[in-house]
């Protein structure tokens, strides 16, 4: 895969939380932003997108209404954000977090025209809050993102080091892809992003890559095209 200008790199919120499975574990987070920053340093415009998972999983049960579980989890996804942009600030980056609604001082509202001028600043641009609505995942909102800012590529740092045929935590003898078109992907139900997502990273003819967030320098290599996972072609 060639080295990418603009980049949507999407982590995990449940494996930012490390073993623990909740809030964040420290050193995992500073090694994000170790790597991040190189990529920084070399010119590339880094958005993020990060998951909710570490604070609020509201699919798991049916105890209130689907809209307010979802808010709950946008506001996760926000909370994470912070934290984590500040975690990048003291190696030495500037971020900014953006939201499609207001929260008061702690955010700027999101637009296209914003988050580019940020961008020329070389700061990294954080997207939280998911797409502003229920029903729609951070999947879905990593991908609406890519799509609008133009990225090149969007990178998505999992606990599973790429896309295989099977669970391998249940299927120790499932296929490990190193490259899939997005159409199999569909077809097959591999569940790299949500369907939603993956129709519009189609539709769109935006490619994705999925590679080990514990993997030594993993987002450093992705960030310059080396991608040890798997490629998901459109």
């Amino acid at each position: 895969m060639e080295k990418a200008r603009r980049v949507l790199l999407k982590l995990s919120g449940e494996a930012l939380a490390g073993e623990s499975r909740t809030g964040f574990d420290l050193p995992t987070v500073q090694n994000v932003a170790r790597q991040v920053r190189e990529a920084v340093d070399a010119g590339v415009r880094v958005g993020i997108v990060i998951g909710g998972g570490n604070f609020w999983r509201g699919r798991t049960g049916n105890e209130i209404d689907r809209t307010k579980s979802d808010q709950i989890g946008m506001l996760a996804t926000v909370m994470n954000a912070i934290y984590v942009s500040e975690v990048f600030r003291t190696e030495g980056m500037q971020t900014q977090v953006l939201t499609p609604f207001a929260c008061g001082s702690m955010t700027k509202l999101y637009s296209k025209d914003r988050a580019n001028q940020y961008w020329d600043r070389g700061m990294v641009v954080f997207f939280a809050g998911g797409t502003g609505h229920p029903y729609f995942s951070t999947d879905t909102g990593v991908a609406l993102r890519a799509v609008e800012m133009e990225a090149d590529v969007i990178l998505l740092a999992k606990a599973v080091d790429g896309v295989y045929d099977s669970d391998p935590r249940i299927h120790p003898e499932a296929k490990k892809y190193d490259t899939v078109t997005i159409q199999e992907v569909i077809d097959k139900k591999l569940a790299v992003v949500d369907l939603t997502a993956s129709i519009m990273c189609m539709e769109n003819h935006m490619p994705m890559a999925v590679f080990g967030l514990n993997e030594e320098n993993s987002i450093a290599n992705a960030m310059k095209g080396k991608i040890n996972g798997t490629v998901v072609t459109v």
